[in-house]
C-alpha cells in the first residue's frame, strides 16, 4: 500500500483555487440526479478547486439549486472546458446518446474515469477505449464487471485480484473493482487490496462518491494511479467512521460524504 499520508498535496498560504484543478463529472438523467449529486459532492470534499457537473438540458436549473458550490452545465456546453480530469458514468443511462458522449470524451486528453452506465456503455463497444488519449480508470462493481468481460459474478468473486489484472491488462487501463477488500490493478500487473471499508457501504451512491472523489484527487494534480489508490481508501475510511456513528444498517452515501473530512485529517 502506498503512503496516504504523502499523496495529499500541501496547500500553500497564497492559493486560490485555481491551483487545485478543474473535475468534470458527466452524469444523470431523469429519476437518476441523485447520482451526480453524490459524485460532485465527492469532488468537492476531496478539495477539487472547480467541479463541474454536466447533466441533462431540462435537468440544469434543478441541479444548481442542489449543489450550490457546482457549476452545473447541460452535455453539450462541455465541449469548452479544459478540465483535468473528466468522470463519466454515474446514473447516466445507456442510451444512443450516451454512446456518442462517451466516444467523445474518450478521445480528450484528459484523464477519465469511467463508472456505473458509463462501463455498460463500454461493454457493449469495447472498441471505444481503443480511442483514449490518456489514463482510464474504471470503477466496476462485479455484476459492472461481468458484463464488461463477459463472466459471471460468481468467477469474479472467485478471484477477485485475477479478473482485476486481468481486465487491466486487457482494456489497457487502471481497475477499481469495488466491493470487500476493493482491488485496484493496472495493465503492468501492479495491484493492490484496500484496507478500509465495511458491509455498510453496500448501498446505493456510495459507489457515486468514489468516482468523484477519484476526479477531485486527479484534478489536484495526483497521477491516476495514486489518485485510485488514495481515493478507494479515504473512501473507505470515511465509510468506517460513518458506520461508527449511524451503524453499518442506517449508513447512506450522503453520511460518507460527510466524515470525508475527517478520513482526510485522520490520514495527514
Amino acid at each position: 500500500m502506498l503512503k496516504h499520508k504523502r499523496l495529499l498535496p500541501k496547500r500553500k498560504l497564497n492559493a486560490n483555487k485555481g491551483d487545485f484543478g478543474r473535475a468534470l463529472i458527466v452524469a444523470g438523467s431523469s429519476g437518476m440526479m441523485g447520482a451526480a449529486i453524490l459524485a460532485s459532492r465527492g469532488a468537492l470534499r476531496v478539495g477539487a478547486g472547480l467541479t463541474y457537473l454536466a447533466v441533462p438540458k431540462e435537468l440544469v436549473n434543478y441541479i444548481n439549486l442542489a449543489t450550490p458550490e457546482v457549476i452545473v452545465l447541460p452535455f453539450d456546453k462541455i465541449n469548452n472546458l479544459k478540465p483535468n480530469v473528466i468522470a463519466i458514468g454515474p446514473g447516466l443511462g445507456i442510451s444512443s446518446d450516451i454512446k456518442k458522449l462517451l466516444a467523445s470524451l474518450i478521445t480528450c486528453p484528459s484523464p477519465l474515469i469511467i463508472d456505473a452506465d458509463g462501463i455498460n456503455v463500454l461493454a457493449k463497444n469495447p472498441g471505444l477505449l481503443k480511442n483514449n488519449r490518456s489514463s482510464v480508470i474504471i470503477t466496476p462493481h462485479p455484476g459492472e464487471l461481468a458484463r464488461l468481460i463477459g463472466k459471471s459474478v460468481e468467477a469474479i468473486q472467485r478471484d477477485r485480484l485475477a479478473a482485476a489484472k486481468e481486465t487491466a491488462r486487457r482494456f489497457n487501463c487502471i481497475v477499481v473493482l469495488k466491493g470487500y477488500r476493493t482491488v485496484i490493478a493496472d495493465h503492468l500487473g501492479k495491484v493492490l487490496l484496500n484496507p478500509t471499508g465495511n458491509p455498510g457501504m453496500a448501498a446505493g451512491g456510495v459507489g457515486d462518491v468514489l468516482t468523484g472523489m477519484i476526479a477531485g484527487l486527479i484534478a489536484q494534480g495526483l497521477k491516476p494511479w495514486e489518485a485510485a489508490v488514495l481515493g478507494v481508501y479515504l473512501h473507505g475510511l470515511a465509510g468506517d467512521l460513518a458506520a461508527k456513528v449511524k451503524g453499518e444498517y442506517a449508513m447512506i452515501a450522503s453520511d460518507l460524504v460527510e466524515k470525508i473530512p475527517d478520513a482526510i485529517r485522520k490520514s495527514s
